[in-house]
């Protein structure tokens, strides 16, 4: 297979002529050759979406709706091509991606309700003044999407972005790009005026090309805290808004009251749902020492019967086993797993660290693997103390049968999203965003209509 980037309605090659590779993270087979994407090709995709902008914030709202749901039904239609594609360049099991492509569906679905509800306010004035304020699209739009839920996060991104009128140039991750240029097939299908959407593949010159672009008023961007600091600084230059979505070492706190059974489970989909490749997932795992011991035995027995998954890519894997020897290397013991395994593909073995503290760097920096740090607590005051000590503030959770003590709890955490007595599952309807090194601005609900327009007040003298 091979893609050029989809510009103007158009699959088009790079400026330079020049290609990269997206490897199946099962063999490390190409699974696609696509143009790679430069300074050029985002100029010209920002040409496009500026071009296209006054048509699409023109369109009227309930048209842009029926639209964005033509488009939701389209993705529905084409579910099993989908879920296909993602599952080859993702390296998802097929079922998995299959559930993912629904939650896209599902997004779409949300936000084609929403230009016909976006409105303005009539404002208290002096005495001879009429005035009010509008909320209007914010303009041209750069997404920024990752590699280890390409086609949610990207929906994310583009379907609030397009229900509030602005345009997009969308640079998926280029580990996993192939869904995105499905998308803004399906799109085109469904009846999305070129040039609303926008797609430039490639690597860190187009993401940077993007961020620092002059014409390009607002960016969102998910992925790595390091990136994200570099996307804020190439904003500067015209003064971006920013939606930044970013890093997580997010805690998972089991106390002494908690459902034992339901707790070893909550583990198990805190950490290892996609080979620990979650921005949310608990690599710490803080457990009461009453039971701490009983609790880590039981998730070790669950991970060694895992079968292992692939990571993304080599670089990845590099990381993730780094990661697991500095843990060893500090003092933690692996109590399942601690190594990486041969054999074609990016795998590394599904791990439990016990013996570990909260000052150590398995328990300070994000994973982004299948492995988990248990960190003993004597208390709830400790547990809290433990589980926001860490400059990330993506999410957490706290497993407890006493209702007055989980809503306490939570309430103590600093995390953008805290779960009780179950973790993971976001809805569309709820606004989901980190605080601290994880970031800001929020995705998903009716909050993203704020980060995706803005205000207008006009006042006349009567």
């Amino acid at each position: 297979m091979i893609r050029g980037h989809f510009i103007g309605g158009d699959e088009v090659p790079a400026a330079s002529g020049a290609t990269f590779d997206s490897l199946d993270p099962t063999s490390g087979e190409t699974v696609a050759t696509l143009a790679l994407g430069g300074a050029q090709d985002v100029d010209r995709a920002v040409a496009a979406a500026r071009a296209a902008l006054p048509g699409w914030r023109a369109v009227d709202p309930y048209e842009r709706g029926r639209i964005l749901q033509r488009l939701a039904d389209l993705l529905e239609a084409n579910a099993d091509e989908l879920a296909a594609l993602e599952s080859r360049d993702a390296g998802k099991p097929f079922g998995d991606a299959v559930r993912e492509v629904d939650r896209a569906v599902r997004t779409w679905s949300y936000y084609a309700g929403w230009p016909t509800k976006i409105t303005g306010t009539t404002n208290p004035a002096d005495r001879g003044v009429f005035s009010y304020t509008l909320r209007e699209p914010v303009g041209v739009v750069g997404a920024i999407t990752p590699w280890n839920f390409p086609l949610i996060i990207a929906s994310w991104k583009l379907a609030p972005a397009l229900a509030c009128g602005n345009t997009v140039v969308h640079k998926p991750a280029e580990e996993a790009p192939l869904s995105a240029f499905r998308l803004a097939e399906l799109a085109l299908e469904a009846g999305v005026p070129a040039g609303v959407l926008n797609v430039v593949a490639g690597e860190a010159e187009a993401g940077a090309s993007l961020a620092a672009h002059d014409d390009v008023d607002k960016v969102s961007f998910t992925g790595s805290t390091d990136v994200g600091r570099e996307i804020q600084k190439a904003a500067a230059g015209n003064l971006k808004r920013l939606t930044l979505e970013l890093g997580g070492k997010s805690a998972n706190i089991v106390l002494d009251d908690a459902d034992l059974e339901a707790a070893v489970e909550g583990a198990m989909r805190a950490t290892f749902r996609n080979q620990g490749q979650v921005c949310t997932a608990a690599g710490r795992l803080v457990a009461h020492e009453s039971l701490a011991d009983e609790l880590s035995e039981r998730v070790a027995d669950r991970v060694r019967a895992l079968e292992p998954g692939p990571l993304i890519s080599e670089r990845q894997r590099a990381h993730v086993l780094d990661l697991y020897r500095s843990a060893v290397a500090e003092g933690a013991r692996a109590l399942a797993g601690g190594g990486g395994l041969d054999g074609p593909g990016f795998y590394v073995e599904p791990t439990v660290f016990v013996d570990t503290t909260n000052d150590m760097r398995i328990n300070r920096e994000e994973i982004f693997g299948p492995a988990v740090a248990v960190i003993r607590v004597a208390d709830e005051d400790e547990a809290v103390r433990v589980a926001n000590d860490t400059r990330f503030g993506l999410a957490a959770a706290v497993w407890t049968r006493d209702a007055s003590r989980a809503h306490r709890v939570a309430r103590a955490l600093n995390a953008g999203t805290v779960w009780i007595n179950n973790y993971g599952g976001l809805d569309v309807y709820a606004a989901y965003g980190g605080r601290g090194l994880s970031g800001y601005g929020y995705e998903q609900g009716p909050q993203t209509i704020e980060e995706y327009t803005t205000l207008k007040t006009v006042r006349q003298t009567l």
